[in-house]
């Protein structure tokens, strides 16, 4: 079965689930948090099938999240390392785990502690603050198109402010956007943006 991708959606989420969003993706960047950097290694930790681990490992590489340097002179056995990119991904990893130690069904608490190298004191949850340092939730959080909107972006992120917002603002955004293209037209191209 051929995999889907996001290239066509004008959505930097959907770009980046394009080379992150496969569950055995995500898992083995964990393992590279966790200090895994061997085929073998990754293979064991997560009882993954080897054409599988193969395929992820050399996607990732081509993505350029991790970098594969041979071990000794061994044209056969590498290292798997994350790349800045990759260690970018670790706040989202954190989000993860912290999501699930909220709202998975585990009775015995969080597996796994995060402790601040230098105080040795519990890290604070991740949180989206203001530039004042409030926290902010999606209620709390307008969007703005940016330099890489389409007429469909634009469309879409007045809508969104429209249902979270409402007002007059948020209203004359939206009218804006329409006269640019008609609903229809929005919704087609949106369909194409997805296939």
């Amino acid at each position: 079965m051929q995999r889907k991708t996001f290239d066509g959606m004008n959505c930097s989420i959907a770009r980046s689930l394009d080379q992150i969003g496969e569950w055995w993706t995500v898992l083995i960047i964990r393992e590279c948090t966790m200090g895994t950097t061997r085929f073998d290694d990754f293979q064991r930790h997560l009882g993954i099938a080897r054409n599988i681990l193969t395929n992820r490992l050399n996607r990732l590489t081509d993505q350029g999240i991790l970098e594969k340097t041979p071990i000794g002179n061994s044209e056969r056995f590498f290292d798997y390392r994350l790349t800045r990119k990759g260690e970018e991904l670790f706040p989202v990893l954190i989000a993860l785990l912290q999501w699930g130690d909220r709202w998975s069904n585990s009775n015995n608490g969080a597996p796994i502690k995060l402790v601040d190298e230098r105080t040795r004191k519990a890290v604070e949850r991740i949180h989206l603050r203001s530039a004042d340092g409030r926290v902010l939730g999606i209620r709390d959080v307008r969007l703005k198109a940016g330099p890489g909107a389409t007429d469909v972006t634009r469309a879409i992120v007045a809508g969104r402010n429209q249902a979270i917002f409402g007002g007059e603002m948020a209203i004359q955004h939206q009218r804006h956007a329409s006269r640019r293209a008609p609903m229809e037209h929005r919704s087609q191209e949106f369909h194409k943006e997805i296939k």
